[in-house]
């Protein structure tokens, strides 16, 4: 949890991933296959759509510029692993796992992380539109650079959550538990529900002002000139 100092607020800085990916071989492979085992390989310019890969395993692996529109990724893992210019709407990733990866310049709607758990993560760049991850477990996670337009974290717990120079516009926190969450470098934090949620997180003065009509309405605060 944020503890205070004198008067200086501090929060524990998210742990970032540690990339160390091997020379990759190019994969010529057909179709992803569910509980598919990809290790060491580079998946570049394919497209994904429809395609089932429910439970698949992608290890010390790069996907670039693939298509995603709705791919079935349920339950899937990624560990030690790229996802860069990747694209679709409506991609299925609940439940799955992503651990030391990094997410660089998406465009993806509706995706589906419900259930998901994401530790040591960062989503660099890129926009990402009504992004579901209700109920996820996020840990040492970083949003950088991105655009994030209405994500719902219902029920989500945050631990050591950064959000960097990113917008984040009608996100929803509603029934959110969150320990050492850092909005103060948040461009854009427009919230739209779970104002009464934001125990645990840091946020700047500017901030505050900004947030105090939504703050005031959630705890039933009339304010009369």
């Amino acid at each position: 949890m944020a503890t205070r100092k004198g008067q200086q607020e501090t929060v524990k800085a998210a742990r970032r991933p540690e990339m160390r990916l091997p020379e990759l071989e190019v994969w010529e492979g057909g179709e992803l296959e569910p509980d598919g085992d990809y290790d060491g390989l580079e998946f570049a310019d394919l497209d994904w759509a429809g395609q089932e890969g429910v439970g698949a395993r992608f290890m010390d692996c790069a996907v670039r510029r693939c298509a995603l529109d709705e791919t079935r990724l349920a339950k899937a893992r990624f560990v030690d692993a790229v996802l860069e210019g990747v694209r679709g709407v409506g991609t299925d990733l609940s439940g799955a796992s992503l651990r030391d990866v990094e997410v660089v310049d998406a465009r993806l709607g509706g995706v589906q992380l419900h259930g998901a758990v994401l530790e040591r993560v960062v989503v660099r760049g890129g926009k990402i539109d009504y992004l579901n991850l209700r109920k996820a477990r996020l840990k040492d996670v970083v949003f950088e650079g991105c655009v994030l337009v209405e994500p719902d974290f219902g029920g989500a717990v945050l631990e050591r959550v950064e959000f960097r120079d990113c917008a984040l516009r009608g996100v929803d926190f509603s029934g959110v538990r969150m320990a050492d969450v850092d909005l103060r470098a948040a461009g854009v934090l427009e919230i739209a529900r779970g104002m009464g949620a934001l125990a645990g997180a840091v946020i700047s003065p500017a901030q505050l002002l900004d947030l105090a009509p939504a703050l005031a309405a959630e705890l039933g605060v009339r304010v009369v000139a």
